[in-house]
């Protein structure tokens, strides 16, 4: 239903009509939003980006000290002032993969000390010192990528068309060091796989001694093409990128230390895993992926996985002679689950890796001591001397820090956040930078020696839209789910049309203690008539291993089982949810999903919106798809089984296919080839392409996509 005539219409209702222009222009309420701190090793100094409102698209370097917040670097001031914001084509993929929103300084890197930081702007190379003056730009061979200060910050390390290179910090004696070694290899960066399925976004680091550096290099000339083109300029050159769908080739990765003279050695990694290997119907025990690299005081450390991702081994690197010792194995039969952060090596020798404590749990191993059972672990955020911290949480909604000191094993594992909520951290010596999102909003505080000493400020602007989600245990396994109501809606004032929002894939949680900008956006769907339901449900992390890997082998069935299930129970409960009218939206996996709830089961959703959906799986990459479906050779059915192509025919409800034309994670080629095949099967459906657009839409999108949506809704469900 529509909001009745006597329903608030003051600031409430005219709220809710600039929420999607809102929306745009905060891009999602990131901008003003702190981030990518950096906690120098006493903790005295906290390095971070932040525009200077929640409106402002430019981020600006910081620092914050003795209490204190100072500018470091403003793209728009005066030393920077003939470097507009922007991009070189080298720098976008570093902005696009982390799904970064702003523009100016989206990135950076420091010295040991975290004295000297160096970041680009345009490609170009600068570089600022914490303790005064202005930034200065460095000459370099070419637009520089992933610039990074060696640890006395005498040296600065970068990637220019595909070649590392060094430069001194005061702009003398740049010389190139490893590469180039033809049109397809480069030094210094990660892959296209790396950066987006496994979290590596790095490629170069340098020794604790800042006399050598490890050094990935990346040959793709295997690699099979896309080509990615702009419509609405057709004169414009496709943009070429090597893209490893499932089955295919990948990227050939190896790893070299690379010394300031120029010798290199390259990392001898093994080939392939031994027989405590698991055994399935596809088994490649070969060492396909570099998960994890990088270089302590007692040498390089190195993660590999295998291609059917069921064995990881963690390799200690002599680095005279490059040869590898492994130190730590983890198998499994479904697949070996990443946690970002490991294996971290202490300053003892003492090895954090990702364990099984006891249970259904992911835990950690630190120096032999697990993690309880019950205590889920996201992630392993770094160490202050023997003292590791660390996300995990006993309940899926919520996600705390930690800490385990390693020389002090007595006192146990501590909680470091109190508020329920989604907390993370940075560290450095003392102190500890909490950066947490509860329902309450967004806060980060400075801690040091666990007291509270001073706040980051947060400059995101407020939600035009008061978030009002009900917290539900729905159905026989609990699956934890989030209603929202108009707040113009009393019980007996109708039925109401279900909207459900959500996102059910691996890897993301959309059902949080936490202020969100999905939570946001769904509260406004409800704002326009709709009871909108959001669940997490088998698939989702937090919730230990059987339930994430329930998906292995059909990522749709039990996921679409649970939505079912969820809306049944919420309905249940709240007799006022119409199950004659019920949609669903999504984008990516969620698109997906959408698109299959009309296809298999309209007796339930009769109408849906399917943003970025990636309709066949055989497109997606190696990495991500193998891991939940295997090798499409070998395992064509469950490709099938999870692919919408052939169900074309069955559509008998509203659809609505939105897509980026410039999306190289989801190709628009998904939906594409789904919408060409809908008419030949007779079966109506709406397409909006949204031109230039990547998987994370612009800001000229946001707006018009929410409004164009909600028409779509109202139509298909007759409101």
């Amino acid at each position: 239903m529509t909001p009745p005539l006597d329903a608030p219409a003051g600031a409430s209702a005219s709220a809710a009509e600039r929420f999607p222009l809102q929306f745009a222009r905060t891009r999602r309420f990131s901008l003003g939003v702190p981030r990518q701190f950096t906690v120098s090793p006493d903790g005295a100094r906290v390095l971070f980006v932040r525009g200077t409102s929640g409106t402002d698209p430019v981020s600006r370097l910081w620092l914050y000290e003795n209490g204190t917040e100072r500018m470091l670097a403003d793209p728009l001031g005066p030393d920077l002032a003939d470097e507009a914001p922007g991009e070189g084509p080298a720098q976008e993929p570093r902005r696009i993969r982390p799904r970064e929103t702003a523009s100016g300084v989206v990135s950076y890197a420091t010295d040991g000390a975290a004295r000297l930081v160096a970041f680009t702007l345009q490609g170009t190379l600068w570089v600022v010192r914490t303790d005064g003056g202005a930034p200065r730009r460095i000459a370099t061979a070419g637009p520089v990528v992933d610039p990074r200060p060696s640890p006395d910050g005498s040296l600065i390390a970068y990637v220019s068309g595909g070649t590392l290179h060094t430069v001194r910090a005061d702009g003398t004696d740049g010389r190139p060091l490893a590469g180039p070694d033809g049109e397809h290899v480069t030094y210094g960066l990660s892959d296209y796989v790396s950066q987006e399925s496994i979290g590596r976004s790095r490629g170069h680091g340098w020794s604790p001694r800042g006399d050598a550096l490890l050094v990935a290099r990346v040959d793709t000339a295997g690699v099979r093409r896309r080509y990615i083109s702009d419509p609405a300029n057709p004169a414009r050159p496709p943009r070429v990128v090597p893209y490893p769908a499932a089955g295919a080739p990948d990227a050939k990765v190896s790893l070299h230390l690379v010394r300031m003279s120029g010798e290199r050695t390259e990392v001898l990694l093994p080939a392939a895993a031994g027989e405590d290997h698991p055994e399935s119907a596809w088994t490649d025990r070969t060492f396909e992926y570099v998960v994890a690299a990088g270089w302590d005081d007692r040498g390089p450390l190195v993660s590999v996985q295998t291609r059917d991702q069921r064995s990881v081994h963690v390799l200690e690197v002599d680095e005279r002679s490059g040869g590898t010792r492994t130190v730590s194995r983890a198998h499994d039969p479904a697949w070996v689950a990443l946690r970002p952060g490991t294996p971290l090596r202490l300053a003892s020798g003492a090895l954090a890796v990702a364990a099984r404590p006891g249970g259904d749990t992911q835990g950690l191993d630190i120096g032999g001591t697990a993690t309880p059972p019950g205590l889920e672990v996201r992630e392993v955020l770094g160490a202050a001397d023997e003292r590791v911290f660390f996300t995990a949480g006993e309940e899926p909604t919520e996600t705390h820090v930690w800490s385990y000191a390693a020389d002090a094993p007595e006192e146990g594992f501590i909680r470091v956040s109190d508020a329920p909520g989604v907390h993370t951290a940075s560290v450095g010596g003392p102190t500890v930078v909490l950066d947490s999102r509860t329902p309450d909003g967004h806060t980060v505080t400075a801690l040091r020696s666990g007291v509270p000493v001073g706040r980051i400020t947060v400059l995101a602007e407020e939600p035009l839209v008061t978030p009002r989600p009900l917290a539900l245990s729905l159905d026989k396994r609990e699956l934890r789910g989030r209603l929202y109501l108009p707040s113009w809606h009393r019980p007996g004032d109708g039925p109401l049309p279900v909207l459900l929002s959500p996102y059910a894939g691996h890897g993301m949680q959309v059902v949080l203690k936490a202020r969100t900008w999905w939570v946001a956006v769904a509260q406004w769907f409800a704002e326009q008539g709709f009871a909108v339901l959001v669940t997490d449900g088998r698939g989702t992390p937090g919730r230990g291993e059987a339930w994430e890997k329930s998906v292995h082998g059909d990522r749709l069935t039990v996921v679409l089982e649970d939505q079912i299930d969820a809306l049944h129970a919420a309905a249940a409960h709240r007799p006022d949810l119409d199950l004659t009218r019920v949609a669903m939206r999504g984008w990516s996996f969620s698109g997906l999903l959408a698109a299959a709830a009309v296809l298999r089961h309209p007796e339930v959703f009769h109408a849906a919106i399917a943003g970025a959906a990636s309709i066949d799986r055989r497109l997606y990459d190696t990495h991500w798809e193998e891991r939940f479906l295997g090798h499409p050779d070998v395992f064509p059915d469950n490709y099938t089984r999870n692919s919408l192509l052939d169900e074309a025919g069955n559509l008998v409800r509203p659809l609505m296919l939105v897509h980026g034309l410039a999306d190289d994670n989801v190709a628009v080629a998904h939906t594409l080839c789904f919408s060409a095949a809908l008419p030949v099967a007779g079966r109506p459906h709406t397409v909006l392409p949204l031109s230039g657009a990547g998987h994370l839409v612009g800001q000229e999108w946001m707006a018009s996509n929410l409004l164009l949506e909600r028409d779509f809704l109202r139509k298909s469900l007759g409101l």
